[in-house]
């Protein structure tokens, strides 16, 4: 068999029928990485193979033992480069991080380890994760593998890249403004972000204010992304905003296919579109997304039109106050000394500069509006099961861009107006999963985003596995 080409989930069943032993999966993914990598550049600070053998054979040991730390048992791991695993560089993609190592793992590398992954490296992102596209003056850009002069997106544009090209498994990334999402709309995977608190961030400098952002899964198939958020959602004492319990039904394959399996029939599919205009939309992605739409049509679900009640122009400006605070708040101890400015990308530097003007009445009223547009959007689940709209409002574009000044003659005013229609799920908390739904006449990929009911992960990763059965892939 080709090891690389088996999903997680058959991957972890091979194992434990000792099918495949985990040097030999271990040396299948290195080589893979060794042949893909180069023209790609999705997994930097790549561990010695010396030593991941190593590692290999002790697992090796324990399954020859009847020994299994979880499903993940001897599985190659590339963590993205936001997140501290132990001995392995974290650079956030900065020359100012570009030589930390940490000494402890977070939280959910330590639940992935417990699972059995072997951490082999990390994945490329953005300068501190800002703008959907993955390059930084540290390791460089990372390409799309379906075209390398285009961008492969971000945040987790390492992470997609990297399951696009089977250089991984399974990965992991995190979600702030669709960096699970845009990077597997451009890479024709799936990438899914939590309700808000289902895996929790820590160790977290404010673990009030900064809900946000969130780690999550990424995979070629709906069964894996589930797997994988099994083995990082879970209430921990020290994040008092952590949900509740433990996503038990996606402990084991063998549950998390029988937790999946769900008759789609009957649900009901808001479509939101592009909100009426407001969002500039590249020329078919709409059209993309009507075909994917059909499909869940073809399952048995019915597709009516969807509108929120508050004007999205208010939900952007809300949006503003809350990213320019947070990351300002973040970031701006890195260039205390005013002479390590000029080591910030200019774009971190404007959320910075503008977060220090942000006045607490206007911190306030941002959190009212962000309230009532969580009121606005959560109203639409009385009508419907599932809302849709794209995962990206352009097409991958060209490497050499920092961002798309234009879509379709309209200015974008920010750096990140363009990726306006990722926004919607991150600020009211809801889980949303971007699904492949095709290609433009390039062969360039595109995704459409499914949010779900507050705290509804498993619902819609149900209406995702089954959506997933009308693809060709």
């Amino acid at each position: 068999m080709d090891i690389t080409e088996l999903s997680a989930a058959d991957l972890s069943d091979s194992i434990h029928r000792h099918d495949v032993s985990c040097r030999e999966v271990m040396h299948a993914y290195l080589d893979r990485i060794d042949q893909q990598n180069p023209a790609v550049n999705a997994i930097v600070s790549l561990r010695d193979r010396v030593d991941l053998l190593a590692d290999a054979a002790a697992c090796d040991d324990e399954i020859g033992k009847g020994e299994s730390r979880g499903w993940m048992h001897g599985i190659p791991q590339a963590i993205k480069d936001l997140a501290a695993a132990k001995g392995v560089r974290m650079t956030m993609g900065s020359r100012l991080l570009e030589n930390f190592v940490p000494d402890f793992d977070c939280l959910m590398v330590s639940r992935m380890k417990a699972a059995g992954c072997i951490v082999i490296g990390k994945t490329n992102v953005p300068e501190f994760g800002l703008g959907s596209h993955t390059f930084n003056d540290v390791f460089g850009t990372t390409r799309n593998p379906f075209d390398h002069t285009r961008t492969a997106g971000g945040s987790s544009g390492g992470a997609a890249v990297a399951l696009a090209t089977h250089m991984l498994p399974v990965a992991d990334g995190s979600d702030y403004m669709g960096s699970l999402r845009n990077p597997a709309a451009w890479n024709n995977v799936f990438g899914f972000r939590p309700s808000q608190g289902r895996v929790p961030n820590l160790p977290e400098r404010d673990a009030y204010l900064a809900q946000l952002g969130t780690e999550g899964p990424m995979a070629r198939t709906v069964l894996d992304i589930a797997l994988l958020l099994g083995s990082q959602a879970g209430y921990h004492p020290a994040s008092p905003l952590s949900l509740s319990g433990r996503l038990d039904e996606f402990a084991t394959v063998a549950g998390a296919r029988t937790a999946l399996t769900a008759d789609p029939a009957g649900t009901r599919v808001g479509w939101l579109g592009d909100l009426d205009g407001h969002l500039a939309i590249e020329a078919g992605i709409i059209e993309c997304c009507t075909a994917g739409l059909r499909r869940m049509e073809g399952l048995g679900c019915t597709v009516d039109p969807a509108a929120f009640k508050m004007s999205p122009e208010r939900v952007w400006d809300a949006w503003l106050v809350w990213r320019h605070v947070l990351v300002s708040a973040g970031l701006s101890p890195l260039i205390a000394d005013p002479s390590r400015r000029e080591l910030m990308k200019p774009e971190a530097l404007w959320e910075i500069d503008n977060g220090m003007k942000v006045t607490g009445p206007q911190i306030s009223q941002a959190s009212v509006e962000r309230t009532l547009f969580f009121a606005s959007i959560t109203a639409l689940f009385e009508r419907f099961d599932v809302l849709a709209l794209p995962t990206a409002q352009v097409w991958p574009f060209e490497a050499g861009e920092r961002w798309p000044r234009h879509i379709e003659g309209r200015e974008m005013d920010t750096y990140h107006r363009w990726m306006e229609v990722t926004s919607y799920a991150t600020f009211a908390g809801l889980p949303a999963i971007s699904v492949p739904v095709g290609f433009d006449q390039r062969g360039l990929p595109m995704g459409m985003q499914l949010i779900g009911r507050p705290r509804g992960d498993v619902e819609l990763l149900r209406i995702a596995r089954a959506y997933e059965t009308t693809l060709d892939r």
